[in-house]
């Protein structure tokens, strides 16, 4: 049976609604809870963007049951990796093991408030050392490091939870999803590509949970949830590549004009049938992907959606 979550998304919801909805989502029946860790929204619209750390501790703390995930974090600019094995380990702590460490390489959108955006090459390296600093604190060892991106004189984690916090590692290609065997607990992808979790298995990485994320809009006109994905949600479509190099949610925005609102909603499943929404979940299913969390598209909805969840989609995905 696939472990079913939901998304706490810091680029449109404040920081008190999201730690209402994550206590509402948990008496939902949700599984787990995964939380975007951004600077900015990816668009003006999304109107938010609360310190997702300081989030996770209130969940942490308000919540008894359901596992909790960041979704991802960058540990290259904002954060130096030491810092992340601290911050994570706290949450650890504070959840009573139930955090796990979502990791990956970031977006320009975030990180360049510390400075310049590095090249892909160099931040694939930084990425490496990043996991070769945070994995041994986690596990309570005195850390020296000398790289060439990052510097660790003397490092020790004192707070730690009774099991190591465990890390998953976001994929999409053949060098990431080395990267997420060699150091992680699990992987991370936002696509329904089996070919990542198969180059994971063939990295070593087989048996090992895998993290997926679908977006839908549920609500009962169909036409107003249209409006609301190509509102907030039209940047979807770039793809990493692009995401991950714009600067600002102005970029976005010049880089979404064209976009249509079909455009989107040919990517997002909208309205009240639940049948759709079954179906774009079943893709990260019949992929290969233990964990699928669910981002509902628009702020506002939160509430009507998590009723909608426990009442009508989360029994129809306990059957897959």
């Amino acid at each position: 049976m696939v472990n079913v979550g939901y998304t706490l998304m810091c680029e449109q919801t404040g920081p008190k609604q999201l730690v209402d909805h994550a206590v509402r989502a948990e008496a939902a029946g949700f599984d787990h809870l995964v939380m975007s860790d951004h600077y900015y929204p990816w668009l003006d619209s999304q109107g938010h963007s609360p310190y997702a750390w300081s989030v996770l501790g209130a969940v942490a703390h308000a919540t008894s049951r359901a596992q909790l995930m960041s979704f991802v974090t960058c540990p290259i600019r904002r954060y130096h990796p030491a810092v992340v094995a601290q911050k994570a380990s706290t949450i650890g702590v504070l959840s009573d093991g139930r955090f796990t460490l979502g990791l990956g390489a970031g977006e320009n959108l975030n990180e360049h408030v510390v400075g310049g955006w590095p090249h892909v090459q160099q931040r694939h390296e930084m990425f490496e050392e990043a996991l070769q600093i945070i994995r041994p604190l986690l596990n309570g060892e005195t850390l020296t490091f000398s790289g060439n991106h990052f510097d660790v004189p003397d490092a020790y984690v004192w707070d730690r939870p009774e099991r190591p916090v465990p890390m998953a590692i976001a994929a999409s290609g053949p060098q990431s999803a080395t990267l997420a065997a060699e150091y992680g607990n699990g992987v991370i992808s936002t696509e329904p590509d089996p070919r990542i979790i198969q180059l994971y298995d063939d990295a070593g990485g087989a048996g090992r949970p895998r993290y997926g994320q679908v977006a839908i809009c549920y609500g009962p006109d169909e036409a107003e949830c249209r409006k609301i994905v190509h509102d907030q949600f039209r940047w979807f479509g770039l793809g990493w590549k692009v995401n991950a190099d714009l600067p600002g949610p102005e970029a976005f925005t010049a880089a979404t004009q064209f976009v249509r609102e079909e455009d989107v909603a040919e990517g997002i499943s909208c309205g009240p049938d639940v049948d759709r929404h079954v179906e774009a979940f079943r893709k990260f299913v019949d992929a290969g992907f233990t964990h699928v969390a669910i981002i509902q598209v628009g702020g506002d909805s939160q509430p009507m959606f998590l009723d909608w969840a426990q009442e009508q989609l989360l029994p129809r995905l306990r059957d897959l």
